[in-house]
């Protein structure tokens, strides 16, 4: 049986209700914050840098490339909000693999709110770059009779984000608990790790549908 984490409550005092999705998030964060903490504390800029430097270098300069590639716009406003979003949908996809742990993104209210972060950025980054009138205009091409359906689609491109993320997080996990109960050990083993493969995969598809969403709102055409 697959739960949902959303529904295994560990507090709940009046409104504060603790679930595994909320705790199983903040430790994801906590994992990160370290992690990033011990990465970058020694970051120089000189010549004489550490390996890690180097690959944290090499790394960033190919999501830069990647969002240029995808948006054909300056990567640097874009990389805080898309690497913070990938590196959290993948490092709850690897944190899986550990026993007892509790993926966020297997529940629905984590991937909602990923999509709703998205959803806000949109215009954020529209504004920003374009200013409030020529963003508003983009809701009136290629006429004003578009006005209600391009409205309809910015709600329905976020409940499919959220749906997608989800949809495939579940999927891996309703497999696995099948062939665990028809099959022995070691064939549920490699479906886990295709599902680690596929959660990588689906992080990477949510942040260049953000990308993509993003850099159409500052498309000033």
């Amino acid at each position: 049986m697959v739960i949902d984490p959303s529904g295994i409550v560990y507090f709940e005092y009046g409104f504060i209700r603790i679930t595994a999705t909320l705790a199983f998030t903040w430790i994801t964060i906590i994992i990160l914050f370290v992690i990033s903490y011990a990465l970058t504390r020694n970051l120089r800029s000189d010549k004489d840098i550490s390996k890690g430097q180097s690959i944290l270098e090499a790394l960033m300069i190919r999501i830069n490339r990647q969002i240029r590639g995808i948006s054909q716009q300056d990567p640097e406003s874009y990389l805080p909000f898309v690497s913070t979003i990938f590196i959290f949908i993948l490092s709850s996809t690897l944190l899986s693999i550990i026993p007892g742990f509790i993926s966020p993104t297997g529940s629905l209210n984590t991937t909602i709110s990923l999509a709703i972060c998205v959803f806000f950025a949109v215009p954020v980054y529209g504004v920003a770059n374009i200013g409030l009138k020529n963003y508003l205009k983009q809701y009136t091409k290629p006429s004003v009779v578009m006005l209600p359906f391009n409205i309809i689609s910015e709600f329905s491109r976020t409940i499919s984000l959220a749906v997608r993320l989800y949809g495939n997080v579940m999927s891996t996990s309703v497999i696995v608990v099948i062939l665990l109960s028809v099959i022995p050990f070691i064939f549920p083993v490699v479906i886990q790790l295709l599902g680690l493969l596929t959660g990588a995969i689906q992080a990477y598809i949510f942040s260049i549908l953000a990308i993509v969403y993003i850099a159409a709102a500052n498309e000033n055409k």
